[in-house]
């Protein structure tokens, strides 16, 4: 099977999930950590959906899925212990022409949740199409256990560097060259940090008029 992996912006994105038990639970969770607007369809929940129903993280119907519960939806789940119930979510969602995923049901998904490594904005993703999530966990491990784990912080200060350069350097291969340099290198937020130093430098060396705005 031949994917196209892309990260989703899902913020203020309308998401349903048939399903509030054990199976759904992480589902609804990666949903919310998106921050989509989730509406969640079961005729029972755990504890914890429960509960993020009554904090107002997630609309919660407690009867049984309707194909209409899926108009005007961005994106479905289908995470329910009966598999009837979760092909007739995929079924209805593609006659509407919306992404859906049935829990560990590979034919009926048309994307899958990958396992993920995440340090601040910094994500990795893990997939094996379906084929052994368990072993897309081990992977997940292994990266886990490899990262550094202040690389968020760090990542968050190069991503302001970078824009600093966007503002002091026209786009060309020069500017190119230095990112890729300074993402090799310490970066700090203070002032005097050798890699905003570098970067001034580097302006004020190729582009003193940009540099001096």
């Amino acid at each position: 099977m031949s994917l196209f992996p892309i990260f989703l912006k899902l913020t203020n994105r309308p998401c349903l999930v048939v399903g509030a038990g054990s199976i759904a639970e992480s589902k609804i969770q990666s949903l919310l950590d998106a921050e989509a607007q989730v509406t969640v369809v079961a005729t029972r929940a755990s504890s914890k959906v429960q509960q993020q129903a009554e904090s107002g993280e997630i609309t919660l119907h407690l009867r049984p899925f309707e194909d209409n519960d899926l108009e005007g939806m961005y994106l479905a789940v289908a995470g329910t212990d009966v598999p009837e119930v979760n092909r007739a979510v995929f079924a209805g969602a593609q006659a509407r022409g919306i992404l859906v995923n049935a829990v560990d049901d590979p034919p009926y998904c048309d994307f899958f949740f990958p396992s993920i490594v995440r340090r601040g904005d910094l994500q990795i993703a893990i997939s094996t199409a379906g084929e052994s999530p368990a072993y897309a966990m081990q992977l997940r491990k292994a990266l886990n256990e490899a990262l550094p784990h202040d690389i968020g912080p760090w990542l968050e200060e190069l991503g302001r560097l970078r824009r600093e350069v966007l503002q002091m350097e026209p786009l060309g291969e020069p500017r190119k060259q230095l990112l890729h340099q300074l993402a090799q290198r310490e970066v700090c937020g203070a002032e005097a940090c050798p890699s905003r130093q570098i970067a001034r430098q580097h302006a004020r060396e190729h582009y003193p008029a940009e540099a001096s705005r």
